[in-house]
């Protein structure tokens, strides 16, 4: 982890960024419309992880939490998580939910909760993720930040 840098995305990691989301069977298709709110992680010159934000006012969707499958269990997804954290902090962001079907265990474990799909609140409900790209059987979490 320590030749790892966490920075943010450039419009020239897009493409590799696809490419690792649609590896891992995450939705990729509308990256390019939220990628000035992405961070990536870098090992040298190559893409290992990559995480989002969609923002809404004070609400944001977590997009998108990625690592290589080789540097699983390493601490670069934690760190990815703390960071863009970190930047809804900093944005002034109040609410962040995600959306999962693998992931739910890692979310319970970082401080998210399970919540109805019925609660859904409309920064989640508008978001092309929520309506077309993501399946139906993904659990809707949520964290209140401070």
């Amino acid at each position: 982890m320590n030749s790892v840098q966490i920075i943010p995305a450039r419009k020239e990691d897009l493409g590799e960024i696809q490419e690792l989301l649609k590896s891992a069977d995450l939705p990729w298709q509308d990256v390019a419309e939220h990628l000035s709110d992405f961070l990536v992680a870098r090992s040298g010159e190559s893409i290992i992880g990559a995480v989002g934000l969609e923002i809404s006012g004070t609400g944001a969707l977590l997009r998108s939490l990625v690592v290589q499958p080789a540097v699983r269990r390493t601490g670069v997804g934690n760190a990815l998580y703390r960071r863009i954290l970190d930047q809804a902090r900093r944005r002034g962001i109040r609410e962040v939910g995600l959306l999962t079907t693998t992931a739910e265990g890692f979310f319970l474990k970082a401080g998210f909760e399970k919540h109805d799909k019925g609660q859904v609140p409309d920064f989640v409900r508008t978001s092309r993720e929520f309506r077309e790209l993501c399946p139906s059987s993904a659990v809707y979490m949520r964290m209140i930040i401070q």
